[in-house]
């Protein structure tokens, strides 16, 4: 097998890093999601018309919200995310999901609160129109 960054990432054998050692923290933030994630969760997400997984082990990191039809990661940021530190740390996490072909959206618990409609539209735009069947 060639070296993992030399791996076409668009392949359908390719499977994202699972870290094993996050599933315990994962659960853990899954039995207890912030009032946003919550929202999401309960009002759009649950009931999205394709699979949505919460609190997602990729790499060494634990995304919100992960849904591999789309290839999509959804990341709802607290009051940490606005430090520089949590900029930083944001903008490497983004990156380096983004190495694996995912689209990182982020939304600020504010936003989901204060415009939910917005944030579903926009999580809306990225879902491809269905090609026209023949005799349809």
């Amino acid at each position: 097998m060639p070296p993992f960054n030399n791996r076409n990432l668009n392949t359908t054998d390719f499977h994202l890093p699972y870290n094993p050692q996050l599933v315990s923290r994962a659960k853990e933030f899954r039995q207890n999601p912030t009032p946003a994630e919550k929202k999401l969760w309960q009002e759009y997400l649950r009931t999205f018309r394709f699979r949505v997984l919460r609190q997602r082990p990729i790499d060494r990191f634990i995304v919100d919200f992960y849904c591999a039809a789309l290839k999509l990661v959804i990341e709802i940021d607290g009051e940490s995310h606005f430090t520089p530190e949590g900029r930083v740390c944001d903008q490497e996490r983004t990156a380096v999901l983004e190495g694996y072909g995912l689209t990182v959206l982020r939304f600020t618990n504010d936003v989901v609160m204060n415009d939910f409609e917005g944030v579903c539209q926009r999580i809306e735009e990225l879902i491809p129109p269905t090609p026209f069947k023949k005799g349809g």
